[in-house]
């Protein structure tokens, strides 16, 4: 399984890079990453034809887990990206130059967002 993290390097450029997450064997034919703490969950639906938010930070550490609907990401370093229903992004570039959200389609668009247990 992986997910997508948005990132800030030392010169404040924002990046989106894949990563892997590391699953080990667990019961009933699965397998399953480490625990990952985090404080709750955030869930919010958007229009996706009136959604676009200019540069902008993440306002915390959070996964964000898309279950219906499409955004487009991006980053600084010019990179653009499309994350539809069951893409999971850690949003992180909480300093530097941060990233575009574009809502995509006409529809809404549902998502989870799980602060980390170290955001504020």
């Amino acid at each position: 399984m992986k997910y997508t993290r948005i990132y800030a390097d030392a010169k404040g450029e924002s990046h989106l890079q894949d990563v892997e997450l590391d699953m080990k064997p667990a019961d009933h034919a699965s397998t399953m990453s480490a625990l990952i703490a985090a404080k709750g969950v955030i869930f919010r639906d958007t229009r996706s034809g009136e959604y676009l938010i200019d540069w902008h930070n993440a306002p915390r550490r959070q996964f964000v887990v898309n279950l219906a609907g499409e955004v487009e990401i991006e980053v600084s370093d010019g990179e653009v990206r499309r994350f539809g229903p069951g893409s999971i992004l850690l949003a992180e570039d909480l300093t530097g130059k941060g990233h575009i959200s574009r809502g995509i389609g006409t529809g809404m668009r549902h998502t989870l967002f799980i602060p980390l247990a170290d955001a504020k």
